[in-house]
């Protein structure tokens, strides 16, 4: 995954959005990581995947993949805001489900916003990719999805969103 091109592409986004919402010289990072954790579980209800009352099967694939790259876009952006980008990525794995990976990445974001360090930055980062191998994502069909998002990112800018 290109990080530095999805970093650039991302900051392109938050600064416009400092600059129309007056937001420049705010701290953002609190705002982001509630943002991320809605996003979340935004994701994890559309995978349905804790729903043990419910019959109905998981969202489609292209639903999935965008409240993914929703996420996506969080982490990127509270990356970018504390100086955290020039970060490894490594293929992990664990034997998780989905609901003890959502829990896992839960936890990362609140161990980060507790202890905002690279490491913890960087091990957020990882699981969150684990997650999309778990959901069946493609690096491609993310970096798409995510470039898609984005440009819709910036149509809701137009119209006033």
């Amino acid at each position: 995954m290109d990080l530095i091109k999805l970093y650039e592409i991302q900051k392109q986004l938050d600064d416009r959005i400092h600059i129309e919402h007056g937001l420049n010289g705010k701290n953002l990072i609190p705002y982001k990581i509630l943002a991320l954790q809605v996003e979340l579980g935004e994701l994890a209800n559309e995978t349905r995947c804790f729903k043990f009352w419910s019959n109905k099967g998981a969202s489609s694939k292209e639903v999935i993949l965008e409240e993914y790259v929703d996420c996506l876009h969080f982490i990127l952006s509270i990356g970018l805001d504390s100086g955290l980008t020039n970060i490894n990525l490594k293929q992990i794995n664990n034997s998780n489900d989905l609901i003890d990976q959502f829990q896992n990445i839960f936890t990362r974001v609140i161990t980060f916003q507790y202890e905002p360090v690279i490491d913890n930055y960087e091990k957020l980062f990882n699981h969150f990719l684990l997650l999309g191998k778990k959901l069946d994502f493609t690096e491609e069909e993310i970096y798409a999805s995510y470039l898609e998002k984005n440009r819709i990112n910036h149509q809701r800018q137009d119209e006033g969103y």
